[in-house]
């Protein structure tokens, strides 16, 4: 027998495999707000939105009930609004309220599990602090955003979802933007062959050896608390990383004042995306933005063990932006930038 003839019987199966892959193609669903129906507005403890989908919300309140500054607070990917209790008291205890809500498929809020995509996302962030806005017309109003709730910030912030947050500033803590660009070709190729074949396959983190925090106690009660997903479908994590692509290419864009806040010891959201996007930022604008980096920091740095280091930063930067953070994490992060530009990296 031939080599071309012997070579057949191996070449079919690949087609046939392509053959396969490409008819059991799925395409990964995205699930957008509806219509607008209504105004949005407070209800109770809810935030509904224009389309009239309830998000469950939480506040923290000073005691005197006049604040100086207002928070709102945006979880980060499969997490909900109770992320921010531990900082949202302290900031209370200081005069700071703070707000923070269930984003759409998160928490106890509507279509759980599944991915409502980047503009309803950020739609929904503008008419929340448009909101907050009316209720507190004379004073500063900050979005603080963690991880994917950083890349909705940043993507708002831009104009995304339409009109960007009428916001004095942004707060980013390990903002997701480990996107396509960043990741190995193999990472590409799997994220694309699972969201396109079996897109309602649901993924775990078990097994990665990934460490978000070195507060142990937190992590065990997340495990243990019901409205925290575990388990999630390829097509949302597909639609994450479009998040943290468009997060990404917005960061030219974003001419925000603004407080970037990331730790040495993250393990989910990689250092050298994180540094690319710092280095993207505009120079106009670099006057008015702060980028922090915390030697002892893990991703969850809002709820690490040093975590009030964090609080009192951010505190720091609301009372006078001008002013050195004092926990020196912005003299590290400016010293990091300047080692790595000089290396080339």
């Amino acid at each position: 027998m031939s080599r071309s003839a012997a070579a057949r019987p191996g070449r079919f199966c690949a087609l046939a495999l392509c053959g396969f892959l490409i008819a059991a193609c799925a395409v990964p669903v995205t699930y957008p707000s509806g219509p607008r129906t209504e105004p949005p507005h407070f209800m109770m403890d809810w935030f509904v939105a224009a389309d009239g989908i309830r998000m469950t919300t939480r506040r923290w309140t000073p005691e005197d009930g006049k604040p100086k500054a207002v928070v709102v607070a945006l979880h980060g990917f499969n997490d909900y609004s109770n992320f921010f209790d531990a900082p949202g008291k302290w900031l209370a205890d200081r005069g700071v309220l703070s707000y923070a809500y269930d984003q759409r498929g998160f928490g106890d809020g509507p279509r759980r599990g599944l991915w409502a995509g980047a503009e309803t996302y950020a739609r929904d962030l503008t008419d929340f602090v448009a909101l907050v806005r009316r209720a507190h017309p004379d004073v500063p109003i900050y979005v603080l955003g963690e991880s994917m709730g950083g890349a909705v910030a940043m993507v708002a912030a831009t104009g995304a979802g339409g009109k960007a947050p009428y916001a004095d500033g942004l707060i980013l803590a390990a903002p997701a933007v480990w996107g396509r660009a960043a990741m190995a070709w193999y990472e590409k190729a799997a994220l694309w062959l699972t969201a396109h074949t079996i897109p309602t396959y649901r993924l775990t983190a078990q097994g990665l050896n990934i460490q978000p925090s070195d507060n142990i106690a937190m992590l065990r009660a997340l495990g243990r608390d019901a409205l925290v997903i575990k388990r999630t479908r390829a097509e949302t994590v597909h639609g994450l990383v479009d998040l943290m692509d468009q997060a990404l290419a917005a960061a030219p864009k974003l001419e925000n004042k603004a407080l970037i806040l990331y730790g040495e010891k993250d393990e989910i959201i990689p250092g050298q995306p994180t540094f690319d996007m710092v280095r993207r930022l505009p120079a106009e604008a670099r006057n008015r933005q702060v980028f922090a980096l915390y030697d002892g920091g893990y991703h969850m740095l809002l709820r690490d063990l040093d975590a009030e280091t964090v609080w009192r930063d951010i505190l720091a930067w609301i009372t006078d932006a001008s002013a050195p953070l004092p926990s020196d994490a912005d003299d590290r992060a400016a010293r990091t930038l300047a080692a790595k530009r000089d290396t080339g990296k």
